[in-house]
This record gives structure tokens, C-alpha cells and sequence, in this order.
């Protein structure tokens, strides 16, 4: 009898001893719960994890309780052994030696001299016995974690979870559901199947995190019945919806809303369009006291702000002559069109274009003038 996906990933999670998860470039509120949630409910079954993902975590989620040891890269995964067939010569002795630029080995044999032929060079298997990916269609998303280890991803089993319908199906157990509203509720039900006795208030506030930023608060029309019951669950199991909508909708750290103030004041809307767009410079940066990495919360507030707006633009120079325009839109097929254009990169729902112009208002009118013959 064939196994579901949900009862082959509790097999995966019985067997594992050292999991790696793995969350998008620039994680959603979703990842991020899921990812937490997934973390301290392995803990609670004496297994290792570890979260590793490139790029930033927004200051607002801050609030949750923080996984140990989160990675921006992996490094010291693998180990490569030095062999040495001991059968006809034991060795007696080994002792190392670092240089500026050069570690020696000294090998030390019980007789005669050492034999070449009796060396040989081993990559010993990766430390993890599994990789979970989580809210992320596809590989190429995880940004340098793939790119950098792909020999990772070809020899250590991949659970892929996720909710999208364009997802690849990468993984030797996939656990995508397109009917559920988030990553957060497949594993919420996934923990209930596995072991609902582990749900304590940490990993219930990690996953209604998760549902609440998926949903926008319930407002979505991902919202459905099965996502309001999983959340109610959470919420009996001791999850504060109060503190998670404040942290998430409500309460901003002073640097960004200084940000904000700033990029409001270089605010333009396109009518026919439906573009709004900032300009955010170098003194914006210094006086805020913020860097590029708030800018993913700006967008986030100019939709929250604007409900008449189609597409959300905020411009910045990442070199003295370059320009870096990041764009967000409910809808996809904007974006994917722009960034056809543009050579641009749609990391999960933002589009990311260069330009090697320096001036950013005129960089904000080039793309402006370029989405205005898009969509006629």
C-alpha cells in the first residue's frame, strides 16, 4: 500500500537525525513561522535542525522565539577524509602543523616508510540525513545556498513543502497542498498527525505567525474555512493573535518609519497605470538611520496603503552609478512581463531590476514609461 506524503514525511522525520531547512531568499511571514515552528517541534523530538537562508529577516518578526544557529550559508557539511590502508603499516603517530597559508599532516609509521599508494582522498557523506524546503517553488529560489552546494540537494533526501500550484514537485516527498491557505497550516496538521502532544504556545505563535501573514489577517481569499479552523486550534494550544497582528500590522521599529516619512515625500502615482513609486537615496539611508534591506517592509506598507495602487515601485542606488528597483504586485504577470523587459529577478512575489543609471528619479521614469507600453 502506497504511503501518503504526509505519512512518508513523519517516516523521513522518525528516521532523521540532523535536519536541514531550508526557507526562500528574503522569507514571507509564512516561511519564517513554518520554518520556527518546524524547528522547535524537531527539537522537541530530540532531533537536530538547522535554518539556513541568504539575504535579510525582517525586524518585525522579531517577536517569535529565535531558532539557534541560523545560517546565511552552509559551510563544514561535508567533510574530506585523508585515508590511510593501516593493513601492512600502523601508524603510530599523527601530529599537524599550520602555516600562513598551509596545514601539514605528519604521519608517523610504526615501520619503514609510508607507501603513496596506500593513501586515497574521500568526501565523506553531508551531516544531514535530510533537507526540508519550505515556501519555495522551486530550487533556483533558495538563492546561494542551491547555487553554492548543488552536490547537497543530489545526495540528501528533500522534503518540499508548499501551498503554490506552479510548484516543481523537487523533492522526494512532496507535501504541496494548493488548497491550503499556507506552509503554516499543512504543517500544522502535519505536527497534529505526527504528534499533537509536541504543539506547545512556541510553535502555535510560530504557526499562526505563518497563517496570519499568508492570509493578511484573515482578509485574503485564501481564507478558508479548513485555515480559520487551523488557526483557532493554534490559538487554543496558547498562540496570541493580539501580539501577532500588532507586530506584524501595527508596530513598526522608529528607523522605518523614519524611512517611510522619507520615502512619502518622494511619493508619484501613475493614473493610468496604477504605479506608485519612491525614491529612496543615500541621505534617506543615513538620516534613518536604515539600509536596503527595509526596503521589502516600505513596499509592504505603500500596498497596505494605497488599496487603489496595481504596482508598487521603491528605486535606491546600490553602486554611485547603478540603481536597484524593486517591484511588488498582486498580480504576477505584471511583474513577470516588467522583468522580461528588464532582465529583472522575480525572487518569490518581488521583482528586482538593475540599471546602470545613477539618477534615480530618472531611473523610476525609464521603468514608468516602460510598464506604460506593457499594458497597452
Amino acid at each position: 500500500m502506497t504511503l501518503s506524503p504526509q505519512e512518508q514525511f513523519k517516516q523521513f522525520i522518525d528516521k532523521s537525525q540532523d535536519v536541514l531547512v531550508l526557507v526562500p531568499e528574503n522569507p514571507s511571514g509564512d516561511a519564517v513561522g513554518s520554518a520556527w515552528a518546524l524547528y522547535f517541534f524537531l527539537q522537541k523530538k530530540d532531533v537536530r535542525a538547522t535554518i539556513a537562508f541568504s539575504n535579510h529577516l525582517s525586524a518585525k518578526y522579531d517577536f517569535l522565539p529565535k531558532p539557534e544557529g541560523i545560517l546565511t550559508e552552509i559551510s563544514g557539511a561535508r567533510d574530506f577524509v585523508l585515508s590511510f590502508d593501516t593493513a601492512y603499516n600502523k601508524i603510530r603517530d599523527i601530529r599537524t602543523e599550520k602555516t600562513a597559508d598551509k596545514l601539514n599532516i605528519y604521519l608517523t609509521p610504526e615501520k619503514g616508510a609510508l607507501n603513496p599508494r596506500d593513501f586515497s582522498f574521500i568526501l565523506a557523506k553531508f551531516k544531514y540525513d535530510l533537507i526540508v524546503v519550505i515556501d519555495s517553488p522551486d530550487l533556483e529560489r533558495l538563492g546561494k545556498i542551491y547555487e553554492n552546494n548543488p552536490d547537497l540537494f543530489f545526495e540528501v533526501p528533500i522534503v518540499n513543502i508548499d501551498h503554490r500550484s506552479d510548484n516543481d514537485n523537487f523533492g522526494q516527498i512532496n507535501l504541496v497542498d494548493t488548497t491550503a491557505s499556507s506552509c503554516s497550516e499543512i504543517l500544522s496538521a502535519a505536527f497534529n498527525d505526527m504528534d499533537a502532544s509536541l504543539m506547545d504556545k512556541a510553535i502555535a505563535d510560530c504557526l499562526l505567525t505563518g497563517i496570519i501573514s499568508a492570509t493578511e489577517s484573515f482578509q485574503k481569499k485564501n481564507t478558508t474555512p479548513r485555515a480559520l479552523l487551523a488557526a483557532a486550534a493554534l490559538m487554543d494550544k496558547g498562540a496570541d493573535q493580539q501580539t501577532i497582528i500588532r507586530w506584524l500590522y501595527k508596530t513598526q521599529p522608529l528607523h522605518i518609519l523614519k524611512l517611510w516619512g522619507r520615502a512619502m515625500s518622494n511619493l508619484n502615482l501613475d493614473e493610468q497605470t496604477k504605479l506608485v513609486w519612491t525614491t529612496i537615496g543615500v541621505e534617506d539611508f543615513v538620516q534613518s538611520r536604515s539600509n536596503p534591506t527595509d526596503i521589502a517592509l516600505i513596499l509592504e506598507k505603500l500596498q497596505e496603503n494605497y488599496s487603489d495602487g496595481r504596482i508598487f515601485m521603491a528605486l535606491f542606488n546600490d553602486t554611485p552609478i547603478s540603481t536597484v528597483a524593486n517591484l511588488k504586485s498582486a498580480d504576477q504577470d505584471p511583474l513577470k512581463r516588467i522583468g522580461h523587459f528588464f532582465n529583472g529577478a522575480l525572487k518569490r512575489d518581488t521583482l528586482e531590476i538593475r540599471l546602470p543609471m545613477a539618477n534615480l528619479a530618472e531611473a523610476g521614469e525609464s521603468i514608468a514609461k516602460k510598464i506604460k507600453e506593457i499594458s497597452h
